[in-house]
């Protein structure tokens, strides 16, 4: 059940939002003269404004702006970084660009000043200086700067800056009415901007070398006074610096007494080993004795003594000469070798010793020095202080003085960030107007106006205009809509061709009537409208003329006693009728005359009366209607306006029913609703109301049969 609902609802919301658009359509179609003659107003002012114009050329020069200058000498420290910050860089570029001090720098340069073009603005400006001056004597040069700022502004506003996305490329663009004008100040432009940079980067390092001067001068008095410090508290305390890396004579010493001792003692063990292995067993494993030549031959010849004497034993006794000579010179043979191998080993207790004594002087003499090179550390710590402070001082002026010589370079070599890339060219074609883009814009414009005309002018527009309109602001049923008739038609004309919308419009009407009341056509028909000239006379007639054709009995009373028009309509008299019977003048006989062969009968206004609601509201009136009801099938009512009147409440409080008719595109609703308002408390039965002078072809739909055909969009 729900899924049903919710799909009623979206039905409904679709339906709405057709009507929406339909209704739009319809407000466009009512109102498409109006629309169209607003676009075509529009479009034929921009053609006539674009060919009035006058032509317009550009020329442009292109520059590249770099965000820093050619590198000719390296800062370092100061490597400049792409950032976002860039953006503000190059907007500050094209500001730049814009400045009044370039346009007047321009206008010097190219003596703009006695251009024809700011001639006018050249004259306002002499008579501006006439009129500061009282009549006294203006000097040329306060003149001349009067001249180059009135044409200030002007420049400016033909000037236009067109930066190239995603580059680093600018064009600066010059409208003027002469070509060779603006290729000329654009390309002034260029230049001026160039020279102007050149101007500002030479003055800012002009700025920072006198700054750096003055900074100069202040650290070198510093980095004197730190120096001092240091060398009056070295001589005090005795500190005396061989480097950086050692500071002092001592702490030198100590280190190369570290280093000797260390080699002493590498010595010292050496040799003691040694000297252990020479203390034990009979030496002659010593490497000194191995090596020893006399040693080596004097073992020689101890075993060839050896071998001699082993030989000889097998021929003499030990005892023999030869042997004991033989044995005494093995003997002295050994007494030899021993002696030799312990002059070896006194020698190399003697190189120990020497060792051993060397490292402990070492030792002595370190034990020394440490104790000095203390004493020194803690009378260094504020030497210390003082040299690095001085040392400080002298980066700090080091640096500043290459930055000085850096900056004497780089402002004399005239380095600039900005070159012109094209120069501008005299233009062929004027750039100013487009002619297809100002009709284009015109068209555009136009349609959009028009729709918007048609738009306003609709909503403020309070008048009724259709039949919806009608029903809605009413809440009366719209018993029919009449259609406008043709420009020179009359309703008589329009009514005598049976098939003619108006003809077929009043059928309707009537059909709509015999509905009206439980039984068919109302006996007393009163038809009125909020204000004169909406069609009440005629379709009072019209609906008259269609009931009789029906067989009924039918009489037209004309009971507007104030702008009778039946008898006109009628071509009857009007010398008797409503008021000679409301005022008893004459009898019912003498006032009611036929017409069109006795179909329809017909009580004309009569003689128009001083004081007409004095008649209406009269019993006379009752009476008269009881009376023709005795006679007539249908009393048809032609009632006056109702606003401003007493005269169609009166009726309407008598008649049996009441029928308002509307003039579209005329009526207003404040009115028809006042009106309204007025039967209802009049206590008048309103059955509805009739749209007439309607425009079938501006409507949201046809009414009745056969309109379509036979519409016209001009009607009376």
């Amino acid at each position: 059940m729900s899924a049903v609902v919710e799909n009623m609802i979206g039905a409904e919301a679709r339906d709405e939002d057709q009507i929406n658009l339909v209704e739009y359509w319809n407000i466009l179609r009512r109102r498409w003269r109006l629309a169209l003659g607003v676009a075509l107003a529009t479009v034929f002012a921009a053609l006539v404004f674009t060919l009035l114009a006058t032509p317009i050329y550009r020329a442009g020069t292109t520059l590249q702006i770099e965000r820093d200058t050619m590198k000719v000498v390296a800062f370092e420290g100061i490597e400049p970084t792409e950032s976002p910050l860039d953006r503000d860089f190059y907007q500050t570029q094209y500001e730049l660009l814009k400045s009044r001090s370039l346009a007047r720098r321009v206008i010097q340069d190219l003596k703009l000043t006695a251009d024809p073009t700011y001639e006018a603005y050249v004259e306002a400006a002499d008579e501006e200086a006439d009129t500061r001056s009282n009549g006294k004597a203006i000097a040329e040069s306060a003149r001349r700067q009067l001249r180059e700022e009135a044409i200030v502004e002007p420049v400016l506003e033909s000037l236009s800056i067109e930066p190239v996305r995603n580059s680093r490329l600018v064009r600066v663009n010059f409208d003027s009415p002469d070509p060779d004008m603006s290729a000329k100040v654009a390309n002034a432009y260029g230049n001026a901007f160039i020279a102007s940079n050149l101007e500002r980067r030479f003055q800012a390092s002009s700025y920072a070398k006198k700054y750096l001067e003055e900074r100069l001068a202040q650290l070198k008095d510093r980095l004197e006074d730190s120096e001092r410090q240091v060398v009056a508290f070295s001589e005090q305390e005795q500190i005396v610096a061989v480097s950086d890396d050692k500071p002092s004579l001592d702490a030198q010493s100590l280190g190369d007494l570290n280093s000797a001792l260390a080699a002493a003692e590498g010595t010292r063990m050496k040799a003691e080993a040694l000297w252990r292995r020479a203390s034990e067993g009979d030496g002659m494993a010593l490497p000194q004795v191995v090596a020893n030549p006399l040693i080596q031959k004097l073992r020689e010849q101890k075993a060839g003594l050896e071998a001699t004497y082993q030989n000889s034993l097998a021929t003499f006794k030990p005892d023999y000469p030869n042997m004991v000579q033989l044995d005494q010179q093995i003997a002295e043979a050994k007494r030899q070798i021993a002696a030799e191998v312990s002059n070896i080993r006194q020698a190399v207790k003697i190189d120990y010793e020497a060792a051993l004594a060397q490292e402990n002087l070492l030792k002595s003499r370190i034990a020394e020095l440490k104790g000095d090179v203390l004493n020194l550390q803690g009378r260094s710590i504020q030497y210390n202080i003082l040299k690095r402070e001085a040392e400080k001082n002298r980066q700090l002026y080091d640096g500043l003085l290459q930055r000085y010589k850096e900056i004497g370079v780089a402002g004399g070599i005239g380095a600039n960030n900005i070159s012109v890339i094209d120069v501008a060219t005299p233009p062929s074609k004027a750039s100013y107007p487009r002619k297809l883009l100002n009709l284009a814009i015109g068209l555009v414009l136009g349609v959009f106006l028009g729709v918007l005309a048609a738009f306003v002018v609709h909503y403020l527009d309070n008048t009724v205009r259709d039949p919806k309109a009608l029903e809605s602001e009413s809440g009366l049923a719209v018993l029919g809509a009449i259609p406008r008739l043709r420009d020179g038609e009359t309703p008589q004309q329009a009514a005598g061709d049976l098939r003619s919308p108006f003809a077929e419009a009043y059928r309707s009407v009537r059909t709509a009537l015999q509905f009206a009341t439980t039984h068919g056509l109302p006996g007393t028909l009163l038809i009125t409208s909020a204000g004169p000239s909406e069609g009440k006379s005629t379709s009072a007639l019209e609906l008259a003329q269609n009931i009789a054709q029906l067989g009924k009995r039918v009489v037209l009373v004309d009971a507007d006693l104030r702008g009778a028009s039946v008898h006109k309509a009628t071509g009857l008299s009007a010398s008797k009728g409503l008021s000679s019977l409301l005022s008893g003048a004459c009898g019912m006989n003498e006032a009611v005359q036929s017409w069109r062969n006795g179909s329809l009968s017909v009580i004309t206004s009569g003689p128009l009366p001083p004081n007409p609601p004095e008649l209406l509201g009269s019993d006379a009136l009752p009476a008269l209607l009881a009376q023709l009801r005795e006679y007539f099938d249908v009393v048809v009512l032609d009632g006056p306006p109702i606003l401003g009147l007493a005269d169609a409440p009166l009726l309407a409080n008598h008649a049996e029913a009441t029928m308002i008719v509307v003039a579209a595109q005329t009526t207003r609703t404040d009115a028809l609703q006042a009106a309204i308002r007025r039967l209802r408390f009049a206590r008048a039965r309103l059955i509805g109301a009739v749209l007439t002078r309607f425009d079938l072809d501006a409507g949201d739909e046809h009414y009745g049969y056969g309109y379509g055909a036979h519409a016209s969009p001009k009607s009376k």
